[in-house]
């Protein structure tokens, strides 16, 4: 039976001084460790057989997906499935002790954990990701591909794979991480984690 590998891997990190949850918003771009993690990141498939390569339509996705173009010979394609999650707290700082989170005005958002009630819901999420992963899947038949996207995205998919609920309260997947899904015909094997710009 033909075995096709689709390896999901997350943008490195972003500039954001301001430590603001960009989520959609356009120009948002990598950090100088960022460009290096997704350099570092893109080498591990310097032997691979990819075949097809594709991105979130986000700066920092495509960014990221740049080097594993030059190092695969692949043509970025834009997937707006791969696009990171909605979020009703874009552009806010939602972590520390300046948090906008503390103003009581945003506290009905934060009613239901298990949808979430904030954003674009987690079963949503999941089946634009699989669409992505399906696509993906379908043209790299027999061969590999490499899908460029964002962390929660790729956790719908883990968690998924991994026969756990899509609600969550904790995440392994770190910036430039590689999550890859095995596929022997059209039916999902096996999947596995790996961060190689952990030293960066």
């Amino acid at each position: 039976m033909t075995t096709t590998i689709v390896h999901l891997v997350r943008h490195g990190e972003v500039y954001n001084p301001e430590r603001i949850l960009y989520g959609r918003l356009p120009d948002y771009h990598l950090s100088a460790r960022g460009t290096s993690q997704a350099a570092r990141t893109a080498a591990i498939f310097q032997a691979h057989d990819v075949v097809y390569l594709a991105a979130s339509p986000l700066q920092r996705a495509q960014e990221t997906a740049a080097p594993f173009a030059s190092i695969t010979g692949q043509e970025i394609r834009t997937d707006e499935d791969l696009l990171e999650a909605g979020n009703k707290f874009e552009g806010l700082r939602t972590k520390g002790w300046r948090s906008q989170l503390w103003n009581p005005k945003y506290w009905p958002l934060l009613l239901n954990p298990i949808e979430p009630s904030w954003g674009e819901s987690y079963a949503d999420i999941f089946s634009r990701m699989w669409s992505a992963v399906e696509r993906a899947r379908n043209a790299a038949e027999g061969h590999e591909a490499i899908l460029v996207s964002h962390q929660l995205p790729i956790v719908t998919v883990q968690r998924h794979a991994a026969g756990k609920p899509l609600a969550h309260m904790s995440r392994q997947c770190n910036l430039a991480s590689v999550t890859s899904l095995v596929f022997a015909g059209n039916t999902l094997v096996d999947h596995h984690y790996s961060e190689p710009a952990r030293e960066i």
